[in-house]
């Protein structure tokens, strides 16, 4: 949730940054973390569509999602594709503490994570996969980049749209999306899914060529 900054502590030991060109030709996918906010109130909001992917990638994988409190969210990892999913449960701009946690309990690079959260700059329907960059006044990104000491971890950004008016935002990221929102946005979260597959084998550019381009109907990647 995009909220007032709160003051955090200096960090005493940033992650290392890698040169990009090296990230993305050969960093795997340990860590899949889904921004939002925890407790029955915000389940269907816009704000919380980073869950919506990770709770139903963690049951296609068969995953199952538990409290974890050494990580402050819940999580479960997929042994079979050494991949671990965090959502964390101490709200939105307080992000960067549960990830903090996994990733150095597992020593877990920033490279290896892919954070996956909602996105007003991008319609329904819409997503970007991206590596980098800057944070879009996204309030989650901003405090795991504050915790990590670097913004260069992948991001999948899912569109939700934008009010029209700043001063609306706060509101409308806490309201469910409109009925025909909600069927763009599952569509957008299928065709993700569907590239999941390229994602685990390391070929970011075949599923940024897939998620990034919205195609009308999706042809499931095999493993």
């Amino acid at each position: 949730m995009r909220h007032p900054q709160l003051k955090r502590p200096r960090l005493q030991h940033p992650q290392r940054r890698l040169p990009r060109s090296n990230v993305t030709q050969q960093s795997q996918l340990r860590l899949l973390v889904g921004l939002g906010n925890p407790g029955a109130d915000y389940a269907k909001t816009r704000h919380n569509a980073g869950f919506w992917f990770c709770e139903r990638l963690a049951h296609d994988l068969g995953v199952t999602l538990g409290h974890e409190s050494r990580f402050h969210g819940v999580a479960g990892q997929s042994r079979a594709a050494n991949l671990w999913i965090l959502l964390p449960q101490t709200f939105m701009n307080r992000s960067g503490h549960p990830v903090r946690a996994l990733t150095q309990f597992y020593r877990i690079q920033p490279e290896e994570m892919l954070v996956v959260h909602d996105e007003l700059d991008l319609p329904p329907g819409q997503m970007r996969l991206k590596f980098g960059g800057g944070l879009g006044g996204h309030n989650g990104l901003k405090d795991i980049t504050a915790h990590l000491g670097t913004q260069d971890y992948w991001r999948l950004r899912i569109g939700i749209g934008h009010p029209g008016d700043k001063n609306e935002v706060a509101n409308y990221v806490l309201k469910p999306p409109r009925k025909e929102e909600q069927a763009e946005i599952d569509a957008a979260l299928d065709t993700a899914l569907l590239a999941w597959p390229l994602l685990m084998r390391g070929d970011y550019a075949a599923a940024m060529q897939r998620i990034n381009s919205k195609t009308e109907t999706p042809k499931k990647e095999n493993p």
